[in-house]
């Protein structure tokens, strides 16, 4: 009898395992597209470029080239002899900490508000994800290359001849700095919400993502948590700061990587833009890989900034097994 149980349970045992192999043979198999194309398309470019920044290359009159071993020379040369890289890279990572809380902020308050019953609500949602549908592939290409619009842009204003963009306008027509002045407000702050202003355009652009991956969290938190605390007389700003922003703070954490990464790998970006014209210069891909590569190591070291410190602060939710 004792063995007759103990075989049961052993099998009992035995069930759930089987269940996660299913489920991890699965997930290999939905994810061997991408494993597949990585190994034998991008790994072996991934390859060549490190080979290629620690080399110069030296083209061979029959056709081909040679591979010198200089070490770290080209890093050197990008470093100390270039003189727009640092620079642009500083100025890079000045403009993403304006930029990503920006936008992480804007979309966490747009999907609050899209979040409630309201009239429309679908056609807004799609509305505010169109600037990401246009703004990849060949569209984007073509919007690029819009000549005319980067004349619009560049054009004077009709009404005051002064130049200045739409955004730009707003800023000085609401007088932030008067109106910050009156506040007592710090001269950081000001500059900050001036710069949030004039690129309100780009916030916009560029949220449509966040503001999806915002509402799935919203909608995933249970309404019998919102029904019992208005039953406790909590109001509408302590419900949000002590239920939804707690049990929404992983998707915070995840729309900030998303958008530093994006930020970091946009068209728009200097240091993108940087490395593709050395890139284009003759004998400047041993160059542009060695930006590059520090480039994506600065990337990193800062996406591991950054997730190491929000992870202190970030709010899962443990379900009982």
């Amino acid at each position: 009898m004792n063995n007759e149980k103990m075989k049961k349970s052993s099998s009992k045992k035995s069930r759930p395992a089987s269940l996660d192999k299913r489920k991890a043979r699965a997930g290999w198999i939905f994810v061997a597209p991408f494993v597949i194309g990585f190994l034998l398309i991008y790994l072996p470019i991934i390859v060549d470029s490190i080979v290629y920044s620690f080399n110069e290359i030296d083209p061979v009159r029959t056709g081909g080239y040679t591979l010198t071993f200089v070490g770290f020379s080209n890093y050197q040369k990008a470093l100390f002899e270039n003189a727009d890289y640092v620079k642009t890279l500083v100025a890079g990572i000045q403009q993403l900490l304006l930029e990503v809380p920006s936008i992480v902020i804007f979309s966490l308050f747009i999907a609050v508000l899209l979040n409630d019953k309201i009239a429309g609500r679908a056609a807004f949602r799609a509305i505010l994800f169109v600037p990401v549908i246009l703004s990849t592939g060949l569209i984007g290409s073509i919007d690029a290359q819009n000549n005319l619009g980067e004349f619009m842009d560049a054009s004077e204003s009709i009404d005051t001849g002064t130049g200045q963009s739409t955004a730009a306008a707003l800023s000085e027509a609401i007088n932030l700095e008067a109106l910050f002045a009156n506040m007592k407000v710090g001269t950081e702050l000001v500059e900050y919400v001036a710069h949030a202003v004039d690129s309100i355009s780009t916030i916009v652009n560029r949220s449509g993502v966040q503001i999806l991956i915002f509402l799935a969290g919203l909608q995933s938190i249970s309404p019998a948590i919102y029904e019992s605390c208005r039953m406790d007389g909590a109001t509408a700003w302590e419900t949000f700061w002590k239920i939804t922003f707690p049990m929404i703070s992983p998707m915070i954490l995840v729309n900030a990587i998303y958008t530093i990464i994006d930020s970091f790998t946009s068209e728009s970006n200097a240091v993108m833009r940087l490395i593709d014209s050395v890139y284009s210069q003759p004998d400047g891909n041993v160059l542009s890989s060695a930006m590059a590569w520090m480039y994506f190591l600065i990337v990193i070291l800062i996406l591991a900034a950054v997730a190491g410190i929000m992870s202190a602060f970030v709010f899962y939710q443990r379900k009982d097994t």
